[in-house]
């Protein structure tokens, strides 16, 4: 024991490198773009974000088993959605190896005591909550947005419709990712609480709903065409069948039928194939009869 501190006290554990801006911009980065790129089922995503980490690991830890510690820390099972889930815990996580690597150099922190382990609690226990959240905005909301704003480019035969919502979203979340980054950092655990009970992210979140909602009706008003061809005569006049829904609702019938999609998902749960293939049946035979 005695042996150990004397070792201790000649070799003294170097304090940890300041962490820039610079080198949390590198750190999402790696994540940003090895994000699924080693998918396993074992470790899922774990490897993306320790190539994300070794840099900032280097930089902290001067000694190598600290170093290794940190890999394997690092090498467990995680999975989260990348932007607001991984960004904030990349945050969070560097916050708090650099607050490990600053203890262990100072001395306040025991190299075996279990702080390595409130790391990984953290990590695992944030990212699916923020998995959540992201994927409820970037995929069900952003994304949709982007496509509606540029749909009417790709009807017109513009291959920028295709291609701009695309890079529009990648350049978007991006830009807010690294955000997320800097305040997981600046802020550590408490960066979670700013991001789900923040006003700002709250009007954010709330404004986004609210634009993605306004954006599927335009997109079901102008992009949904169902119209009825019944029509009929009485007493010489003729009376047709559309232009009384129009008189009533423009559009009603692709109100009709996006609402009933909708009804089908939420009491049966998101099974596109089979709303595909029971809508098909229904519109054919509707068009078979005359109706449509």
């Amino acid at each position: 024991m005695s042996e150990e501190l004397t070792n201790q006290e000649t070799n003294p554990i170097a304090p940890p490198e300041k962490i820039t801006n610079k080198d949390l911009a590198k750190s999402w980065f790696r994540w940003w773009y090895a994000n699924e790129i080693p998918h396993s089922f074992d470790r899922m995503i774990a490897p993306s974000l320790l190539w994300a980490l070794m840099p900032i690991i280097r930089k902290l830890y001067k000694d190598d088993r600290h170093v290794k510690e940190a890999y394997e820390r690092h090498s467990q099972f995680f999975n989260t959605q990348a932007v607001w889930g991984g960004g904030t815990i990349l945050g969070i996580t560097i916050s708090l190896e650099e607050a490990r690597a600053q203890g262990l150099a100072d001395g306040s922190i025991d190299p075996d005591s279990e702080e390595s382990g409130i790391i990984n609690a953290t990590k695992v226990g944030l990212m699916g909550p923020l998995a959540g959240i992201g994927d409820a905005i970037d995929s069900g909301t952003v994304q949709y947005i982007l496509l509606a704003i540029f749909l009417p480019w790709a009807q017109a035969g513009s291959g920028l419709g295709a291609l701009i919502p695309w890079l529009a979203f990648v350049a978007l979340t991006y830009t807010y990712g690294f955000y997320f980054v800097k305040l997981g950092h600046r802020l550590g655990r408490a960066a979670v609480s700013e991001i789900v009970g923040g006003k700002n992210i709250k009007r954010i979140i709330n404004g986004l709903s609210v634009l993605g909602i306004f954006m599927m009706g335009i997109l079901a008003a102008s992009y949904v065409k169902v119209e009825s061809s019944l029509k009929w005569s009485i007493s010489g006049k003729e009376f047709v069948l559309q232009k009384i829904f129009d008189q009533i609702l423009p559009g009603l019938l692709p109100l009709i039928t996006v609402m009933g999609v909708y009804w089908y998902f939420t009491r049966k749960g998101l099974k596109i194939t089979h709303a595909l293939v029971g809508m098909s049946v229904i519109l054919g035979v509707l068009a078979g009869v005359g109706i449509l």
